[in-house]
């Protein structure tokens, strides 16, 4: 998915594009309200993610006048004007969906996920590594037709390593997108749930799905 992301603070778009690269999507960045409309004007979007609060144009603006030249990319705003009038504003502008600050990284690419399957997407409710079976809708966890009991934390855990099956996920990337933590807690939080969830996974089995990356983080692959 291509995301348009909207946003004048640099610190706010540096951690929401590293949140939204981190989930295979590509990024492109405009800093203003105007910059942001000459770029969705291209179509060339899936979604676009637009702080209300801009220099230049308000977000606001930008939905109306998007729509008024016939775009209809997904918007999502985001602001810290939340109330009642604020988002029916923005929802009567043009935005498909409106999201109150402060946020969690989880609850922004799932709405943003949800924007994009409403395009006619079928939203993804199954994930496959191996024999290894996440169900998203029944919350259900598999292996070699073994339903394994996770806690809550150890499943979002293992759904975030099975979206990112074959690829080397850091610390950094957990903290960020399973604990919604923006820094380092100095604690060994992940340590311990990766154990647990290998225990789970794993030790019954022949083949290890769950992988350490010295230096670097985990790898879950077939």
């Amino acid at each position: 998915m291509r995301v348009l992301l909207v946003e004048d603070d640099n610190d706010v778009a540096a951690t929401l594009k590293a949140a939204l690269t981190a989930d295979e999507h590509e990024v492109d960045h405009a800093a203003d309200g105007e910059a942001g409309e000459a770029m969705a004007l291209s179509g060339k979007y899936d979604v676009i993610v637009l702080d209300r609060m801009l220099p230049k144009k308000l977000g606001v603006a930008v939905v109306h006048d998007l729509r008024e030249k016939g775009v209809s990319t997904p918007v999502l705003i985001l602001s810290a004007l939340h109330d009642e009038d604020h988002r029916i504003e923005g929802l009567n502008a043009g935005a498909n969906d409106y999201l109150g600050k402060p946020f969690s990284t989880r609850e922004l690419l799932a709405r943003v996920r949800s924007l994009w399957h409403g395009r006619g997407r079928e939203p993804l409710t199954r994930l496959l590594v191996g024999d290894l079976e996440m169900d998203l809708l029944a919350r259900i966890v598999k292996r070699d037709g073994k339903k394994l009991d996770l806690q809550p934390r150890e499943f979002r855990l293992l759904e975030y390593l099975m979206r990112h099956a074959g690829q080397t996920v850091t610390r950094k990337m957990l903290l960020e997108n399973v604990w919604d933590y923006h820094f380092d807690p100095q604690t060994n939080v992940i340590d311990v749930h990766i154990s647990r969830l290998r225990t789970k996974i794993d030790r019954e089995f022949q083949q290890s799905l769950l992988h350490t990356v010295r230096g670097s983080g985990y790898r879950l692959e077939a």
